[in-house]
């Protein structure tokens, strides 16, 4: 991008905060039509020019789901997932798949670089708040939220019992092991720096292969060597190993990891394999959940629009597409409205450009 269009950009979006009201449709024709490299620099021309953040300008016009889909967009992708997954450490369930997402999608060099921004943003590491997600005031709140959820089934199903201090404590001890086995594997995840080459070791994708099989068969799904070959091995590596796991034992490793549904350790593990090994599949199966007749997970489909836009959008849409026998474009036009769909729209086809 030339100088002057830089220079031109920032003028222009100046002018869309002007006056009484902001020119939204303004704002989308640039922001949603640039890319993160020239979106850093309009942002540091911004600043320049008129002693300005963009961000908080943004953040002080917009507002709802097109405030956060502009502003996850113009943040930097190394900030933008170092604010994620701080957003992710505060939260739970679903949150682990964030962390999921940003540890197992990403080049080993750009979690550096997350994990860089968020020690610059937050003043700590990531590795620390990811522990403490699973651990100290997090896990007596969780444990208080998973007795009263008890309840609720309970009460739902009539049935009378001695809501007993003893039935608490038995039940806070089993959460507390649960969040102690959660923090195991999200920690090892977002620790790692994987070796990127092609390079694998078929000798010991054999070997592998038959420990992930024989602690899977055993349900020991938080054995340390499970979390040690799908935390450290390059993704080629994985790869190779569960290609090997599948001809040799008949399964997909994800359907032996199938075996409770509703078991949330297992979900991350899953998310964790087709994080590693089929992303565009991982991603198709978040914009389905998030786009459906329940009502739409504003959140979950602006973080993988804005997250994926450079990445692998268009092979995800092609994903969509085969599962779906819809674009992924009439999904969203079907279920977002405003400019909000106006902006998600735009960066889908970004990619396309």
């Amino acid at each position: 991008m030339a100088t002057h269009s830089v220079t031109e950009d920032c003028e222009q979006l100046r002018k869309a905060f002007a006056g009484w009201g902001t020119n939204e449709g303004l704002i989308i024709s640039i922001l949603a039509h640039r890319s993160s490299a020239q979106i850093k620099l309009i942002r540091e021309t911004y600043a320049k020019t008129y002693g300005e953040d963009l961000l908080k300008d943004l953040d002080k016009e917009l507002s709802s789901d097109f405030e956060r889909v502009v502003v996850l967009w113009v943040l930097d992708p190394a900030e933008r997932d170092a604010f994620l997954a701080n957003e992710a450490t505060k939260r739970w369930t679903s949150s682990n798949q964030v962390l999921v997402e940003i540890a197992c999608t990403r080049t080993s060099h750009q979690l550096l670089l997350a994990k860089q921004a968020y020690n610059a943003r937050f003043k700590r590491s990531l590795e620390e708040d990811v522990a403490s997600h699973t651990s100290g005031d997090f896990r007596k709140w969780c444990c208080k939220t998973a007795i009263a959820v008890a309840m609720h089934e309970i009460l739902k199903l009539n049935l009378i019992i001695c809501f007993s201090k003893s039935f608490q404590f038995s039940l806070m001890t089993q959460f507390q092991a649960f969040i102690h086995t959660m923090q195991n594997l999200l920690v090892p995840l977002v620790s790692t720096y994987r070796y990127e080459g092609d390079e694998v070791n078929m000798t010991l994708a054999k070997t592998e292969a038959k420990i992930l099989h024989e602690k899977i068969s055993e349900k020991a799904y938080n054995h340390e060597d499970v979390i040690r070959i799908l935390s450290t091995r390059s993704k080629a590596q994985i790869n190779a190993t569960l290609n090997r796991y599948r001809n040799e034992f008949g399964n997909d490793i994800n359907k032996d990891l199938k075996t409770d549904p509703k078991d949330e350790f297992l979900a991350i593990l899953r998310a964790t394999v087709k994080c590693l090994t089929r992303p565009e599949k991982y991603f198709e199966k978040v914009l389905r959940l998030a786009i459906n007749k329940r009502g739409t997970d504003e959140g979950a489909l602006t973080r993988v629009v804005t997250t994926r836009a450079e990445i692998d959008m268009k092979i995800i849409k092609e994903e969509y597409h085969k599962r779906n026998s819809v674009t992924l474009d009439h999904a969203i036009g079907k279920d977002t409205t405003g400019d909000y769909e106006k902006m998600l729209l735009a960066l889908i086809g970004h990619g396309d450009a």
